[in-house]
């Protein structure tokens, strides 16, 4: 059984007929769904207060904070959907590997992985491992009622990225390098992350999210070819692991544009598209049987409130024929972003869609 009494498998009865759920199964909607990727975050002040002198990464292991922190933009701007705050390395590090989130730099591993015996760093991941998580999702699921909420994941290239080159980068020669010159250990590095990351996706599922989605945030850096043979099969591994839970899937990536049909290909049931692509065009890469994610420029809302809403009507209208659309930035939450200009960015996309 599920946090919140479903049997596993089976969605959620008080969220299976949310708008958000129904346009990602690519049913009729009352209004097109919004939320945000960010929602929860450094855009709002309360955020900053209840985070003030807390490390990001023990924020991430205290289920009554973690709680409020997921809330916190629901409350604020009415979005369709919750999306659990957590980070993308989180399993990593309750696996034991040797990582920290420094302010102003992102994720550090410690001893990066650049060789075979490196891959021992790697254990499998358990629910005890993460026994916050489930204890924080009952929470969440307890005070959304009818709101989904979504749980997510760093996928295997992005976590690997990560771990080769030790940190952030722009170039990703490290992980590229491992990529190209030793196929087989790359293979095996994606692979054991696969598995970590669909145990973490379980977790979430089991403990009651409704949806969860896929961030392959640094997929962008790879061209289709490499894509498909030296990421996709992993990323398919996520995605087919989770299946049996009937849940949908979304994948996501930053410039992504060369492959969204890849992507969708991996296995999701969304696709989310960045700020780049039309997402009339978007879906004819995609191709059928897709709902989309997005994918309004997250810069726009710096804009004067009539520009705003010029720049969405364009997302709409492009969105306009869409089996199933969830709007969304195209990618997160800018920290400097007007909290009043999402909130009236939901306003304005669940008035401008009502059917």
């Amino acid at each position: 059984m599920s946090a919140n009494g479903s049997p596993t498998g089976q969605q959620p009865t008080a969220t299976y007929d949310s708008a958000f759920l129904k346009a990602c199964r690519r049913e009729p909607v009352p209004h097109t769904p919004v939320w945000f990727m960010r929602q929860a975050g450094r855009s709002l002040p309360e955020y900053r207060k209840v985070r003030e002198g807390i490390p990001m990464l023990e924020s991430c292991m205290r289920p009554e904070l973690v709680t409020e922190i997921t809330l916190q933009p629901v409350r604020r701007h009415n979005v369709d959907a919750a999306i659990y705050f957590s980070d993308i390395v989180v399993p990593l590090k309750a696996i034991g590997v040797d990582l920290d989130i420094k302010p102003g730099v992102g994720p550090v591993v410690e001893r990066p992985i650049r060789t075979r015996a490196d891959l021992a760093q790697l254990r499998d991941l358990t629910p005890e491992d993460v026994s916050y998580v489930t204890e924080a999702i009952g929470l969440l699921t307890a005070e959304l009622g009818e709101t989904p909420l979504i749980g997510f994941a760093g996928a295997p290239f992005t976590l690997a990225s990560y771990l080769v080159e030790g940190g952030p980068s722009r170039t990703y020669e490290n992980a590229k390098a491992m990529m190209y010159g030793d196929p087989e250990l790359w293979a095996d590095l994606l692979d054991r992350l696969a598995d970590i990351t669909a145990a973490f996706l379980k977790v979430q599922i089991e403990a009651g999210a409704s949806a969860v989605q896929l961030f392959d945030s640094w997929a962008g850096a790879l061209a289709p070819a490499d894509y498909r043979r030296s990421v996709l099969p992993a990323s398919s591994k996520v995605f087919r692991a989770v299946e049996a839970y009937g849940v949908p899937r979304i994948h996501f990536g930053v410039g992504t544009g060369e492959l969204l049909g890849l992507m969708g290909e991996a296995g999701a049931d969304v696709v989310g598209v960045d700020w780049r692509v039309p997402l009339d065009e978007a879906a004819r890469r995609v191709g059928p049987g897709k709902a989309l994610q997005g994918n309004l420029d997250p810069t726009v809302l710096f804009a004067p409130q009539e520009a705003v809403e010029a720049k969405t009507r364009e997302v709409l209208d492009a969105a306009a024929g869409l089996e199933g659309h969830v709007f969304n930035l195209g990618h997160g939450v800018m920290p400097s972003t007007d909290p009043d200009a999402l909130t009236r960015l939901v306003e304005y996309v669940h008035a401008r869609t009502a059917r």
